[in-house]
């Protein structure tokens, strides 16, 4: 099975992005051959500072290995680094149409109170589908928030076929069953966030440990002392997931062992669970952010082997498609 997935290089990353991103994607590299990417070209869809855009970008390698990705089964690459996606991108967007791009919700939000936004806001999923598509890919672990990208990309894959010709694997999404979406420990009506969210209400996967208890004990619950999800208990319902996101249990055993407990005592718990899951994460981003030279290598060497995955793929589309034909080398 071949699977890839990519994550943006936008803010410090927090326990929404490991819970529905990060373990998703150690979880299936066990499974088959992963492709997994630093999406830098997508962060150009809004304004940026192009000094800490570069430090970001590696900041996050950093984080995709530390996370447990293991370099020697699964091949982590900056997307920039494989000139194919660009490519890709422009071809395909001859096929994707304007009014399934409208429809896009994250663009609708993004762009939502501003007056001006960029046209690769707008047409960006072009290019989430080509990274997927030019690598025959067979699975996409992504968070829930993924799953109309997905069937863009799926649409793009079965137009473009059947226009041109057999090209493209269609892929599917691979959603967490727990810790899809992680809410706001401050608003769990919101997704967390390091842009929409609050500052108390997110968790970042570098915040020490007493920075970590301090949210959890802040951290708005409901009406009541049950522990337990439900409709109407959004805030206890976000931390019974983040619960068995930290402690490997599923959402019913968790509440099972806290029936007749508080809340007092379950958010101190589930600040603990936090703590030790990304205690040894942390240790390794460390380990690999003193070592640049190290990381430059890993990132190279994945660049090289995207490079030669992709390629027969971007072939292939200016084949059917009609173009001249060109030196391969």
């Amino acid at each position: 099975m071949r699977i890839f997935s990519g994550i943006q290089p936008t803010g410090a990353k927090h326990f929404g992005n490991y819970s529905g991103g990060f373990r998703q994607y150690v979880a299936t590299s066990r499974k088959g051959e992963g492709f997994f990417c630093v999406v830098d070209l997508h962060s150009l869809s809004v304004p940026y500072d192009p000094v800490e855009f570069r430090d970001t970008c590696v900041d996050l390698a950093a984080m995709l290995f530390a996370t447990g990705l293991d370099p020697d089964r699964s091949t982590v690459f900056v997307q920039s680094h494989v000139t194919a996606h660009a490519e890709a991108n422009w071809l395909l967007s001859a096929v994707a149409t304007v009014g399934e791009l409208r429809r896009m919700t994250q663009f609708k939000d993004k762009s939502q109170g501003r007056e001006s936004v960029s046209a690769a806001l707008f047409a960006y999923p072009v290019l989430m589908a080509a990274d997927i598509l030019l690598y025959q890919t067979d699975a996409v672990p992504v968070g829930d928030d993924q799953r109309q990208h997905i069937e863009l990309a799926r649409d793009i894959a079965q137009r473009f076929n059947a226009r041109f010709g057999e090209t493209f694997k269609v892929p599917r999404g691979i959603y967490p069953e727990e810790g899809a979406r992680i809410m706001d420990l401050q608003a769990p009506d919101k997704k967390m966030s390091t842009t929409g969210g609050t500052q108390l209400g997110t968790v970042l996967m570098l915040d020490a440990p007493e920075e970590i208890r301090r949210k959890f004990k802040s951290a708005v619950t409901d009406t009541g002392r049950e522990v337990r999800r439900a409709p109407d208990k959004p805030g206890i319902s976000n931390l019974v997931e983040i619960m068995a996101v930290a402690s490997g249990q599923a959402p019913a055993e968790v509440e099972a062992r806290y029936e007749g407990e508080g809340y007092g005592k379950f958010k101190v718990d589930v600040g603990e669970a936090v703590i030790e899951l990304l205690t040894p994460i942390k240790k390794r981003y460390l380990e690999l952010r003193s070592d640049p030279a190290e990381l430059e290598r890993l990132l190279a060497r994945g660049a090289e082997k995207a490079r030669a995955t992709a390629a027969p793929t971007l072939h292939r589309m200016y084949d059917v498609m009609g173009f001249v034909p060109r030196d391969r080398d």
